[in-house]
């Protein structure tokens, strides 16, 4: 018996519709780490394909691998290969991409050393990786809500992998998935990051189950990392 695929089941568009977040967060990233027009992105575990199409839309190359082919069915404009990253090597030459990019994706993995190894042999030298995965200490009692999930990270274990695979100028921080918080003054976001401190502190997790976005993206914190090969 085959299982259902895991992207259409647990991501499909009835339960969990796409919003204008993946606009707002890639045009975020775009600025925040000045990746210029014509980049060859690659996505790592592009999923739904959601993230890949803003940088398609912002004018990037755009490439996205999954083993699921769900995105390509959502957007079949993209170019995106089925890659079962457990059993097999990226389908690129070395040094092909400026940007590599993944979101929720290395915690799904026992051994995630082999997709940043992967990832380092891919990337262009001066090339950047941007990955964003949860962060442990805000995720530890959710984590595994997602039976899927095999390595949970903290700020040094997502600095230490990247170090021991070549990687440098690595920068990791706790991340707010909360857009109007994004390029706000220091004063006004200091100000929202208190109140949603309290807020993940305060707020049973019920409501986060309910996905209340201001509750949800205040109790579920990323680790935003960046690092050049």
């Amino acid at each position: 018996m085959n299982n259902k695929d895991y992207v259409e089941t647990i991501y499909n568009e009835e339960e969990k519709p796409i919003t204008d977040y993946p606009s707002k967060m890639i045009k975020y990233l775009i600025d925040k780490y000045k990746i210029q027009e014509n980049s060859k992105i690659l996505e790592l575990g592009c999923g739904r394909g959601e993230f890949l199409n803003e940088f398609h839309n912002n004018k990037m190359k755009a490439y996205g691998v999954d083993n699921s082919m769900y995105g390509k069915k959502m957007y079949p404009h993209l170019e995106i290969q089925n890659v079962d990253l457990l059993k097999n090597s990226l389908p690129y030459p070395d040094n092909t991409f400026d940007v590599i990019y993944s979101k929720s994706f290395v915690e799904h993995f026992y051994y995630p050393e082999k997709i940043f190894q992967e990832a380092y042999r891919v990337l262009k030298t001066g090339g950047k990786i941007i990955t964003l995965t949860p962060e442990w200490k805000y995720f530890y009692k959710t984590f595994y809500e997602d039976f899927t999930h095999r390595t949970p990270f903290t700020k040094i274990s997502l600095r230490d992998i990247q170090l021991i695979c070549n990687f440098k100028n690595i920068e990791v921080e706790s991340f707010r998935q909360l857009p109007f918080m994004w390029n706000r003054s220091k004063l006004i976001t200091t100000i929202f990051e208190f109140l949603s401190e309290i807020t993940r502190v305060i707020m049973p997790d019920i409501f986060r189950q309910k996905n209340v976005k201001w509750i949800r993206w205040s109790k579920e914190v990323m680790l935003l990392s960046i690092a050049t090969k």
